[in-house]
């Protein structure tokens, strides 16, 4: 009996976070309060970890429950993150890591690169979500809100590391040298930035819907 590809895929990609969510808790670096999980990074991946279990739960008939808004909120996130770290990166190293260095290949690729597509690739060809957006915004606003919470009320009183100009404990060394209007315009952006992202996802799994339709399985 051959092997269902999709099966492998899902495998595949579930058991890679998986095995970076343990590596992020064991060698993610404890120095400071929360230690990985300061960051927006490390919180998209936990999220497609659970979205990947999901997704083979589905897969392997163990349940019905689709998690739409969920998944699509994590492709949205995992996408944000993408997008904004290498920007800033690449106009100033120093604005996201603590010394301008790249952390280990293999965990910049699929943090930064692999893990996000093979996230967006399933939620738009896969498990084709975005059919009803409601349950992706409210994911997307609160899970982004309640990590701009966590890092201004929890993060920054409570950690003196990275510092800035006016303030520390802000997960992203720039942040510190803003006040707090200047980030807040920074924390609409994000904001702004995820919706773009969620309606061309959105637009993209409608017209592929619409070329190849849903089969009766699904």
């Amino acid at each position: 009996m051959p092997m269902n590809p999709r099966l492998i895929f899902r495998w595949t990609a579930f058991l890679l976070a998986g095995g970076y969510c343990i590596r992020m808790l064991i060698f993610g670096g404890w120095d400071q309060f929360a230690g990985p999980f300061r960051f927006l990074t490390v919180w998209a991946l936990f999220c497609s970890f659970f979205a990947f279990s999901r997704m083979m739960a589905i897969e392997e008939e163990r349940s019905e429950r689709r998690w739409d808004g969920f998944v699509c909120m994590t492709a949205v996130i995992n996408t944000m993150v993408v997008l904004l770290y290498w920007r800033l990166f690449f106009a100033d190293p120093n604005s996201v890591t603590s010394d301008g260095q790249l952390a280990a290949w293999h965990l910049e690729l699929y943090l930064h690169g692999l893990g996000p597509a093979l996230q967006v690739f399933d939620t738009l060809f896969i498990h084709r979500s975005y059919r009803r957006l409601g349950g992706a915004f409210a994911w997307l606003f609160g899970v982004v809100g309640a990590y701009l919470l966590w890092a201004e009320l929890v993060l920054e009183p409570l950690n003196t590391s990275p510092s800035g100009t006016l303030t520390s404990g802000l997960p992203y060394p720039f942040l510190n040298n803003l006040e707090f209007a200047d980030r807040a315009i920074v924390y609409g952006s994000y904001f702004a930035t995820g919706v773009v992202l969620l309606l061309i996802y959105a637009g993209i799994a409608w017209v592929f819907r619409r070329r190849f339709p849903v089969p009766a399985t699904l």
